[in-house]
C-alpha cells in the first residue's frame, strides 16, 4: 500500500520531470455573469457579463496541468493566424516551464470554446472550430520537430481532441520515434479508432471512450478490466488506465495486474478538463516514477482536486501535497491552510450557499474568553474562519516578549476547537488584505469595540455583510495571565 508520505516525495520530485505534450490547442473562454430576468425576445435567460477569462484549452490544458505541477513542458501544435491564435501565443509564452513551439497554419482557425456561466452554473457553450487534417507539409514539420524533442523529453504525451492536429500519421511517427528513443508515450484518446494508437505505452480512455472502441459492455469492474485487456491486445499497448467518473479508476496492465482507484473527490462541480489533469500527473509522475499504480494513485488525487473547482481548474503541486497531508494528519492540523488553499474552500462553500464568518487574533495563550468568543463567532454562521496573527506580526504588536507560544502551536490549539473551521495566519499587522481576499459574510470581534472600529468592517458592509460584536468573559485576558505567571 502507497502511503501518502511517498507520494509527497514523487510530487516535490515532480520538478525533475521533462515531458513532450503533442496535440490539438484550442482557447477555452469563460465568460461569467448573473441572470436576473428572461428576454422578452424569447423563452431564453438574459446573462449579464462581469467578466471573460480566456486560458488554454484541449492540450494546452495539459500543458497548464503540467506545469502546475512543476514539470518542464516542449509543448508542439498548430494554431490558426488569427487573434485566437495569438492570444494563445501569448499565454503560452508566459508560463514558465513551458516551451512552446507553435506552427502557424494560415489557413486554419483557431478552435475557441466559449463557456456561458450564470454563478456557477454553465448555461450554453459556444464553438467556433477547424477539424480538418493539416497540410501535409505542416504535418511533417510538428513530426519533425517533435523526433528533435525527443532527447531532451524523458516521456511524449498525445493529447488528441479530434481538431486535426494529431493525424494518424504524425501519431505513428511520434511512437516510433519515442520506441527508438526509449521513451514511453501516453495518449488521451478521441474517436473510435485506436489503431492509431498502436504501439502506445498507456492510453486513458473514458467509460464512453472504452465503449465506442472495443464494443463491449462496461457497467461493471469485470467487464471494464475484459474491455481494456482487448485493448491492449488489439493494439499493442502496454495498459489501459480507464477513468470511470464517480467509481474512480481501473488501471490494467499488459501482464495482467488490475489496480481499482477509487474516486477522491470530497465535492464534484465542474468535471470539465479533468482528464486533462489526469494524463498530466501521469506524464510527469511516470518520468521520475517508475511504479505506475502508483503514478495512477497520484493521477486519480489530482482529479479529485479540480473537479472541486470551477471551469478548465489546474491541480497544482501544493493542491496536491496539502490533500495527502490530509489524509495522515489529524482533522485539526487539516483546518489550517494558506491563503490560496482558504479561498478554493470558500469558494466550495459558498457554491452550496454556506455562510461565511471570519473573526482574528493572536490567541497566544487561549483562555475562556477566546472560547467564549469564538463560539459565539460560529454561532452567527455557518462556517468560521480565524485570522491569527503570525510571530513576526505579534511581536511588532506586543512586544519583543511575545509571543509565548508559536504561530504553529497557537494554530493546532486553535484549530482542535469544535467552533473553528478554518485557521489562516498572515504575517501583516491586520487582517485588512485577509477580509479582502475571503469577503466574509459575518465579521466579528469582541464588544470592547465599536463597529467603526473593527478593522474591515467598511470593507463587509460594503457588499452586505454583518458586524457581529460578541460578548466578553470578565476577567480573562492573555496580558493578565502573563503577568500573573511571572509573579
Amino acid at each position: 500500500m502507497t502511503e501518502p508520505s511517498e507520494l509527497v516525495q514523487l510530487v516535490e520530485n515532480l520538478s525533475q520531470a521533462r515531458v513532450l505534450c503533442v496535440g490539438d490547442l484550442m482557447l477555452d473562454r469563460f465568460v461569467h455573469g448573473s441572470v436576473d430576468r428572461i428576454s422578452p425576445e424569447a423563452p431564453i435567460p438574459i446573462l449579464q457579463i462581469n467578466n471573460e477569462i480566456s486560458m488554454p484549452g484541449g492540450a494546452g490544458n495539459v500543458v497548464r496541468n503540467l506545469a502546475a505541477l512543476g514539470a518542464n513542458v516542449r509543448f508542439i501544435t498548430a494554431l490558426g493566424n488569427d487573434s485566437a491564435g495569438k492570444e494563445l501565443s501569448v499565454l503560452l509564452n508566459s508560463f514558465d516551464r513551458v516551451d512552446p513551439v507553435l506552427v502557424v497554419d494560415t489557413g486554419r482557425t483557431t478552435s475557441i470554446k466559449t463557456r456561458y456561466l450564470a454563478g456557477n452554473q454553465q448555461i450554453l457553450r459556444a464553438d467556433q472550430e477547424s477539424t480538418e487534417a493539416l497540410a501535409p507539409e505542416l504535418a511533417d514539420t510538428l513530426l519533425s520537430e517533435a523526433r528533435r524533442a525527443l532527447k531532451d523529453s524523458d516521456l511524449v504525451v498525445l493529447s488528441d481532441y479530434g481538431k486535426g492536429v494529431l493525424s494518424s500519421d504524425l501519431i505513428q511517427g511520434v511512437i516510433e520515434g519515442a520506441r527508438e528513443a526509449g521513451k514511453p508515450v501516453i495518449v488521451d484518446p478521441k474517436g473510435h479508432d485506436y489503431a492509431r494508437y498502436q504501439g502506445a505505452d498507456l492510453i486513458t480512455p473514458n467509460l464512453t471512450e472504452l465503449e465506442g472502441a472495443t464494443h463491449l459492455p462496461v457497467t461493471n469492474d469485470d467487464e471494464v478490466i475484459a474491455a481494456a485487456q482487448k485493448l491492449i491486445e488489439d493494439h499493442d499497448l502496454s495498459a489501459v488506465l480507464a477513468t470511470r467518473s464517480k467509481d474512480g479508476m481501473t488501471l490494467v496492465a499488459k501482464d495482467g495486474e488490475v489496480t481499482h482507484l477509487a474516486a477522491e473527490a470530497r465535492e464534484v462541480f465542474d468535471v470539465s478538463g479533468a482528464g486533462d489533469t489526469v494524463v498530466a500527473t501521469l506524464g510527469a509522475a511516470m518520468c521520475v516514477e517508475k511504479d505506475l499504480a502508483r503514478a495512477a494513485k497520484l493521477a486519480n488525487i489530482a482529479a479529485g482536486i479540480v473537479v472541486g473547482k470551477v471551469g478548465t481548474a489546474v491541480a497544482y503541486a501544493k493542491d496536491v501535497i496539502v490533500e495527502l497531508h490530509h489524509q495522515e494528519i489529524s482533522s485539526a492540523e487539516a483546518k489550517v491552510l494558506t491563503l490560496e488553499q482558504a479561498l478554493d474552500q470558500v469558494g466550495l462553500w459558498r457554491r452550496r450557499k454556506i455562510q461565511v464568518g471570519f473573526t482574528n487574533g493572536c490567541f497566544d495563550l487561549l483562555h475562556p474568553g477566546h472560547v467564549s468568543l469564538l463560539a459565539q463567532a460560529k454561532d452567527g454562521c455557518n462556517r468560521l474562519i480565524v485570522g491569527l496573527n503570525s510571530d513576526a506580526s505579534v511581536t511588532r504588536l506586543k512586544g519583543e516578549d511575545r509571543p509565548i507560544q508559536s504561530e504553529a502551536s497557537r494554530a493546532a490549539v486553535l484549530a482542535s476547537l469544535a467552533s473553528v473551521d478554518m485557521v489562516v495566519i498572515f504575517s501583516e499587522d491586520t487582517p485588512i488584505e485577509l477580509i479582502k481576499a475571503i469577503q466574509p459574510d459575518v465579521l466579528v470581534k469582541g464588544a470592547d469595540y465599536s463597529v467603526d472600529e473593527v478593522v474591515g468592517s467598511d470593507v463587509v458592509q460594503s457588499y452586505g455583510g454583518r458586524i457581529l460584536l460578541a460578548d466578553l468573559e470578565d476577567g480573562h485576558s492573555t496580558t493578565a495571565t502573563i503577568k500573573r505567571m511571572a509573579q
